[in-house]
């Protein structure tokens, strides 16, 4: 299934994410291009002026800082709240009938989740993994069953096998209540969404915010009202994995066959009967694929909320890589994965078995009644089985330590392919040649520009992605980012996220086009992609740091990587699906391989391409912002410090700041993507 960061923010497009089949018909947008066309010197002309007066501007004015008298004191306040709720956190109303009722609840729910897990035992909890991964592929003796029941059994059979059991039982009691209660309220608000014009006005705005938005800017209201602890993380973990539930309910609810819901209403079916019989059912494939995406949504959050004292797999990752011990951090990071893949696996089966009933051997039907109770029978017996032998954690003896092997195997590899490659020099030369001449210019510049230019810029190409009202919203979130005083630290941050995105749109274009015109490369990439596209955030930066060292660099390779596979498939599938009989044309009046892919594919996959741009934002600026965990600087560097001291005058002012720079980045290219039915 698609990554979670991936999916769409915007209401018009695509509703499947970067792996959903194109439903557009590219042979009507033939024409429109054109009219772009001699729309485009004027629009040419104003970007153009614009870039002028921000270079003349560089060039003219000495310093090109935000005026210091406009700058707004938000510390203070912040800090001073802070202190407020710390001190009444058990005295004040608020809390003692109302927060601190949901603290006890979630956190009860979590430990309750967790107590089950170790009563279950080792063997109970690996047969009900496995038995549950069967029974939602539909059960039987077929490939598709076994196959998914294997994954599951490996993914326990490895955790355990890396002493990670007891760190990885935590994570998954996390995930079980944050998934939990995030498919719910992602149900009720998606019903709200699908079945009323008013509620979809009114959450459209709201949902597309929240996509936009890192996954660290989740953390920081929750940690000042609730302190450190399980309840902000896993608050924080619902609220970033309900979006994709709510949009993809409310799509399948709206998409649902018009044939079948009058068919419905002819046989006397009221609005609840018909939303029961037919609407939903209708609608299981876009919700099954929305469960999905939470899944993924949360497991990446659990993850990245070990910062604020989640524990679980998330906190060896992340104490590992505060002390650079990569060994360590794989071995957690390895069971992330392994966790990541068997959800994705068993969710991907269980809507694969709405399509195909009889991907087993034996009556469809028949297996489905009896698979639910076989699982239950053996997650019976394996639970027996540990009494018997009498262990409810995974031995010792028969876990195996990869930290040294990994360790010795970096500090080869830094030795090696760091600075010892003839001619090529290795990774950090790479690093450094990159610091040194593309990121230490870009930041020095955008420094250099007057913020009356960068605010002209901005607004011009916000007026280019969609006219007045988005313009005003780019320069009202830049001007906020200057009003906070964190105008240097925030134009650091863009120069990495603009940095990263070249390098991703560079490869991921190119790798997109050549798999869209070799059939034999897309087959190739497509198990890469998946394997990609399920890894959370977090495990990215594991590679990164043991191949580039800490540093902004390391940000930007773990956000280039991250992106990668949601441009890529974007990509082809724009190219790949342009009318076949615009191409053929162009074949016969002599036009080259080269000229069709760039008078034709191109321009016909431009609203596609657009996406990924987008989507190429979006991911980006997410990783960037974690790479502060690892050097990376900048306002990352000041949410993690906010987050982990407890300073959330720090924290806050810089969270807020990167929204503001995630909803200016996605209005300057989100708006135009979403314009398909225009062109």
């Amino acid at each position: 299934m698609s990554a979670p960061a991936a999916l769409p923010s915007s209401g018009p497009r695509e509703p499947d994410g970067p792996r959903g089949p194109d439903r557009t018909g590219h042979g009507a947008e033939a024409g429109p291009p054109a009219r772009g066309a001699r729309r485009r010197p004027g629009r040419l002309h104003l970007l153009g002026a614009a870039l002028l007066t921000a270079v003349l501007g560089a060039l003219l004015v000495a310093d090109g800082g935000w005026p210091e008298a406009w700058t707004l004191d938000v510390r203070t306040p912040l800090s001073e709240v802070d202190r407020w709720l710390v001190l009444n956190r058990d005295s004040h109303p608020l809390f003692l009938y109302f927060l601190l009722h949901l603290s006890n609840n979630v956190t009860g729910a979590v430990e309750t989740v967790a107590d089950l897990l170790r009563a279950l035992g080792w063997t109970g909890v690996t047969a009900a993994g496995t038995a549950a991964a069967w029974a939602a592929a539909g059960g039987g003796t077929g490939r598709r069953a076994l196959r998914v029941a294997a994954t599951a059994l490996g993914t326990f059979a490895v955790i355990g096998l890396l002493g990670m059991w007891q760190h990885a039982m935590l994570t998954l009691a996390l995930m079980v209540v944050a998934v939990s209660l995030a498919a719910a309220i992602g149900l009720l608000l998606g019903l709200a969404a699908g079945l009323s014009e008013r509620g979809e006005r009114l959450l459209r705005p709201v949902l597309d915010t929240m996509q936009v938005l890192p996954a660290f800017a989740y953390l920081l209201p929750f940690v000042l009202l609730f302190g450190i602890g399980t309840a902000p993380a896993l608050f924080a973990t619902v609220i970033y994995a309900v979006p994709p539930m709510a949009r993809l309910t409310a799509l399948g609810l709206r998409g649902a066959d018009p044939a079948a819901l009058e068919a419905s209403a002819s046989l006397g079916s009221g609005a609840w009967q018909r939303l029961v019989t037919a609407r939903l059912p209708l609608a299981r494939r876009r919700m099954l694929l929305g469960l999905n995406q939470t899944i993924m949504m949360a497991l990446s959050m659990v993850v990245i909320a070990s910062i604020i004292g989640a524990g679980g797999l998330g906190d060896r990752v992340f104490r590992a890589l505060t002390t650079q011990n990569i060994g360590n951090a794989l071995t957690a990071g390895i069971c992330i994965v392994l966790i990541a893949v068997w959800l994705d696996r068993t969710t991907a089966a269980a809507g694969e078995r709405l399509e195909d009933p009889s991907g087993g051997r034996g009556p469809a039907r028949l297996r489905g009644r009896f698979a639910l109770p076989a699982a239950a029978a053996v997650t019976a017996a394996g639970w027996a089985a540990g009494r018997v032998l009498g262990q409810d954690t995974w031995p010792q003896e028969w876990t195996v330590s990869i930290t040294r092997p990994v360790n010795d195997a970096v500090d080869w590899l830094v030795v090696s392919f760091g600075s010892g490659v003839p001619v090529l020099g290795g990774t950090l030369t790479w690093a450094e040649g990159f610091t040194r001449w593309v990121l230490n210019p870009m930041r020095d510049a955008l420094w250099a520009t007057p913020w009356w230019a960068l605010l002209l810029v901005a607004g011009v190409l916000g007026y280019l992605a969609g006219r007045l009202r988005n313009a005003l919203t780019v320069v009202g979130a830049l001007a906020v980012i200057g009003a906070l005083g964190l105008w240097d630290k925030s134009l650091n941050t863009l120069s990495q996220v603009v940095a990263a995105l070249l390098v991703t749109l560079l490869l991921g274009l190119a790798i997109g086009v050549l798999a869209a015109r070799s059939g034999r490369l897309e087959r190739a990439l497509r198990p890469v992609l998946d394997v990609m596209q399920t890894m959370p955030q977090f495990i990215y930066l594991i590679p990164v740091v043991a191949l580039f060292g800490v540093g902004r660099i390391a940000a930007i390779m773990a956000a280039v990587v991250y992106a990668l596979p949601a441009v890529i498939r974007i990509t082809t599938q724009g190219i790949g699906q342009v009318d076949p009989t615009v191409q053929e044309a162009a074949r016969s009046l002599g036009a080259t391989s080269w000229q069709q892919l760039r008078q034709v594919q191109l321009p016909l996959a431009r609203p596609q391409l657009l996406l990924a741009v987008n989507q190429g934002v979006v991911l980006v600026l997410a990783v960037v912002v974690v790479g502060g965990l690892v050097g990376g600087g900048a306002l990352g560097f000041d949410v993690v410090y906010g987050l982990q001291r407890g300073d959330l005058g720090v924290g806050l002012s810089a969270g807020i700041a990167i929204v503001c720079l995630g909803l200016m980045l996605d209005r300057m290219t989100q708006p135009a993507a979403a314009r398909r039915p225009e062109h």
